[in-house]
């Protein structure tokens, strides 16, 4: 019995000895140490924001591949301005590592960025592609138009947040793709389309326009509305909205 309590004293004093040799290293050391829990190595990232250096870099390069210190490491690379870790990281194969380095990436608004950004927005991962958008949306420069009306022009749900913003930055670029969509079949593309149109639009829109105002058929259904916690969106009731948008303009 002697022994075994013992024992179990001895190995309570290793334990404590490690965890204490653990939570006493430095955060680069704690990062990546599987002794410790994941509250305790995400302390450690955040302990590292701000830091540029080589080994800094690395070690928030090689975090993105952890799902518990994503977030963080991504955060630190744009703080740390380490665009060329956050490009490549457009390649791996974990697509929220994909997702989370094309969020960071647009805010550095480089024009150099815009081509590998656009092609991330037409990433078969809708995580990816909408992040991707998001980060092209960062853009103030007139240089990001282009790449938002190629989106655009594609229509679904991430050509559909494309209109919205090239609305805001060129309203005429974005007047020619909503005409163009309102022959899309995709009820979520008219949509955006007629919102455009009545922001932007003449009374040459109105025909179309009053096509679908006159037809009660044409309804966002569930199945349209992804996971279903949008309310039923009738596009008659919309056309009617932009119609008098247009003609209130005039």
């Amino acid at each position: 019995m002697k022994l075994q309590i013992c024992t179990c004293v001895a190995s309570l004093v290793g334990f404590a000895v490690i965890a204490t040799a653990a939570e006493n290293a430095t955060p680069l050391e704690q990062l990546f140490n599987g002794k410790l829990n994941p509250t305790q190595r995400v302390s450690a990232c955040f302990e590292l924001r701000g830091k540029a250096d080589e080994d800094a870099i690395r070690a928030m390069s090689r975090a993105l591949e952890d799902p518990d210190l994503l977030a963080c490491a991504a955060d630190n690379l744009r703080v740390a301005g380490a665009v060329e870790s956050l490009r490549r990281a457009l390649s791996s194969e974990n697509a929220q590592v994909r997702a989370a380095a094309a969020r960071e990436l647009g805010s550095f608004e480089k024009p150099e960025l815009l081509e590998p950004l656009s092609v991330a927005a037409r990433d078969e991962n809708a995580l990816v592609s909408t992040s991707a958008l998001a980060g092209l949306s960062q853009y103030r420069d007139a240089g990001v138009i282009p790449y938002l009306a190629e989106i655009a022009k594609r229509g679904g749900m991430t050509g559909d947040m494309a209109i919205e913003r090239l609305a805001q930055l060129d309203s005429g670029a974005a007047l020619t793709i909503a005409r163009e969509l309102m022959s899309s079949a995709q009820v979520p593309d008219k949509l955006y389309a007629m919102r455009v149109l009545g922001s932007f639009g003449d009374k040459t829109d109105l025909p179309a326009l009053q096509k679908i105002a006159a037809s009660d058929q044409e309804n966002l259904t569930r199945h349209d509305r992804g996971f279903g916690l949008m309310p039923p969106i009738n596009l008659s009731r919309a056309a009617k909205a932009a119609i008098a948008s247009i003609e209130a303009r005039q």
